[in-house]
Parts: C-alpha cells; sequence; structure tokens
C-alpha cells in the first residue's frame, strides 16, 4: 500500500534517548519519496517484495537516487525462496553487488544460511569481501538461524555492519528480549535493526525495550505507473 505524505513513519522516543533511524523497503520510486516525507532517513529498494524482496536492477537505484537527498541500500537476494545459494547463484550476488555499487547504491542487504541452518561463512564472507567499503546489512534469514547470539558472533567476524531482526520469526515487538540481549551483546561492533511488522505508533516503546537505535519498516510499496516497472 502506498504511504501517503501525511502518514508519519518517525515517532521519536523523547528527549531521554537518542533520536532513532527509520529506514523504509520499498519498491518505486514513487514509494521512495512517500517514504522520505513520512520521515524515512533511509532507504532499502527492493523488487518484489511481495515474497520478501528480490534484488533490484542497476538502473531502478540510478532513478531513485536522482529522486531523494538520504541512502539508498539494495537488497542483494537473486530469487526468492531459501537463503542457501548454488555457486551460480553466489556469483549473480557478487556481480549484482558491484553494478549496483556502480549505480549509486549506498550500501547492500543479504544474507546466505547453509543447508542446515547456519550462517554460510564463506559464502557470506564472499559477499562481504565483494562490497569492500559498502555496508553490509545481513537481512532477516537472521531470524531463520537457532542461536542468535552465535550468528551475530559470526557475522561480526565476517565485517557485516548491520543486522535487521525481529528477534525470532515473528513480530519485533514480540522478539524484544532477544533484541535487546543482542543489543547488549553487540555494543559498537555490530548495530542491530528492528524489523517486523514495526510501525510508527510503537517505535519508541520498541526503542525502550530493547535500546535499538535503527528500525525497519517494511513493505511500502507503490505500484501503477509510477512504478519503476520491470526492469
Amino acid at each position: 500500500m502506498p504511504v501517503p505524505p501525511t502518514t508519519t513513519l518517525r515517532r521519536d522516543p523523547g528527549p531521554a534517548m537518542p533520536r532513532v533511524l527509520v529506514e523504509a523497503a520499498v519498491d518505486s520510486v514513487a514509494a521512495g519519496l512517500a517514504a522520505v516525507l513520512a520521515g524515512a532517513d533511509r532507504l532499502e529498494l527492493c523488487r518484489d517484495l511481495s515474497v520478501g524482496g528480490l534484488s533490484p536492477a542497476p538502473q531502478w537505484i540510478r532513478r531513485l537516487k536522482g529522486e531523494v537527498g538520504v541512502p539508498v541500500f539494495a537488497m542483494v537476494r537473486p530469487r526468492p525462496g531459501s537463503f542457501c545459494f548454488s555457486p551460480e547463484e553466489l556469483s549473480r550476488c557478487r556481480k549484482e553487488i558491484h553494478a549496483l555499487h556502480l549505480a549509486g547504491a549506498d550500501g547492500v542487504v543479504t544474507g546466505v544460511l547453509t543447508a542446515a541452518g547456519r550462517v554460510d561463512e564463506p559464502a557470506t564472507g564472499e559477499l562481504v569481501d565483494a562490497a569492500g567499503s559498502f555496508p553490509v546489512t545481513f537481512h532477516r534469514a537472521f531470524d531463520e538461524l537457532a542461536d542468535s547470539i552465535e550468528a551475530m558472533e559470526q557475522l561480526i567476524g565476517l565485517g557485516v555492519t548491520r543486522v535487521l531482526t525481529a528477534g525470532g520469526p515473528g513480530r519485533a515487538l514480540e522478539g524484544v528480549e532477544i533484541l535487546r540481549q543482542l543489543v547488549d551483546r553487540a555494543g559498537d561492533r555490530i548495530r542491530v535493526m528492528a524489523g517486523g511488522g514495526v510501525r510508527g505508533d510503537h517505535v519508541a516503546q520498541l526503542v525502550a525495550l530493547t535500546g535499538v537505535s535503527e528500525v525497519h519498516l517494511a513493505g511500502v510499496r507503490r505500484g501503477g505507473p509510477d512504478g519503476l516497472g520491470d526492469p
């Protein structure tokens, strides 16, 4: 659904707490503009949010960057379904990271798991290496892992910049205990961004309960003639 300019994504937690960074996932220029007007500080550009987001074409990045003045991160995910990638898919992801960087993206959002449901460290490391100084967010594939603390330590060791998580498979408000543990354990080594059913009207509560400094709102969509269209 579109987010009209009168809708406010942000709910500042108050003078006693630092301002929270709001990231919005979008699938078009129109949705990106609406999200920024509503208060988003950063955008995650995806193709096909109905399946959780796939890699956008580089020209989508160029068009969106030409319209907004906030950082734009790009999803790097070659197909819907599992987060276990074949060597061919991993090669495609590396090429996409390079192309999206050249197109002007400010960061990438990705994640690779093993068939056993653990962080695929070699594959994730390849993508982090491909990104270079580019910030890398490990997306909610993280919430499919059995041991989130162990997984976060692995991601820190690989050089991942931030992890997007609800503290479990549900909504962020349902995973506040795990989110709090992750924030405490992370310190300044990695950023923990809360995502999963997050709405502006409970951001302050979520921040107070967990200590996160970034939140992610998913599914800001606006299709039709104002959208990006097919690559």
